[in-house]
């Protein structure tokens, strides 16, 4: 039996240093140990060769911590603690088909940018709110690649937030910061339940899909959806502009 060392590891222990296998009893290496704690270089990438011999003292193999697993050290901070109910957009027309698609499900539009700190700190919150409303459909949009289609749609301030539900359309617009997270709260609370059937889903307003269509950004053509009225709440921490 054999084993071979990657370069980076590290065995520590005494020349009795032992590995157990259940069908042959322990089996021990032969090679010195103590020359590969004094100066591994000389043993990194060496096959160590193993026989039938009694076990000594227990021993520690020490490897580098980059090959250690950490489900959030590659993670950015937008992309942790998320839940299957959000989706990252990457283009205009997979937003709109979102819309559309959702049915009659409260779509929660997520508007942040990865230098904006007030959309760094909220974002642990919105995860926890998107797994307690877990029938709502949050779609995150980032500002930094996503710089036309955020203009197209007249946002102005990050991080930003826009409610859509069924055949209503958009439902409510706002701002909020840690601060002011009841306002969110709120708003799912208040558009995230019907006590009657919705129909299909309109998606977005007429003036939003034009603008869009303006740009090349969908292919969609757009038809006369009339426009509804929706409450938009000043404030944010982040200006665009």
């Amino acid at each position: 039996m054999s084993c071979c060392l990657k370069s980076g590891s590290s065995v520590y222990g005494s020349n009795d240093l032992a590995f157990k296998n259940r069908a042959k009893g322990s089996l021990r290496v032969c090679s010195s140990i103590q020359t590969l704690h004094s100066n591994p270089s000389e043993c990194l990438g060496k096959t160590l060769h193993l026989s039938d011999q009694k076990p000594a003292t227990k021993f520690v193999i020490d490897f580098p911590k980059s090959d250690l697993p950490n489900a959030h050290t590659s993670l950015r901070w937008w992309e942790k603690f998320l839940h299957q109910n959000m989706i990252e957009i990457l283009s205009a027309q997979e937003l709109v088909d979102s819309l559309l698609n959702a049915g009659e499900r409260l779509v929660v539009l997520d508007f942040y940018s990865p230098g904006c700190g007030g959309c760094r700190t909220l974002h642990p919150k919105i995860c926890q709110l998107a797994e307690v409303n877990s029938n709502a459909l949050f779609l995150q949009i980032n500002y930094e690649n996503h710089k036309e289609m955020c203009d197209a749609l007249n946002i102005r301030v990050l991080p930003f937030f826009r409610l859509y539900r069924g055949e209503e359309g958009r439902a409510c617009s706002f701002s909020c910061t840690n601060a002011t997270i009841k306002k969110f709260k709120d708003a799912l609370a208040k558009h995230g339940t019907s006590s009657h059937r919705l129909g299909s889903a309109k998606g977005l307003d007429e003036s939003e899909l034009s603008a869009l269509a303006s740009r090349g950004l969908v292919s969609r053509n757009v038809e006369g959806n009339s426009s509804m009225d929706y409450e938009v709440e000043e404030g944010g921490v982040f200006s665009l502009r």
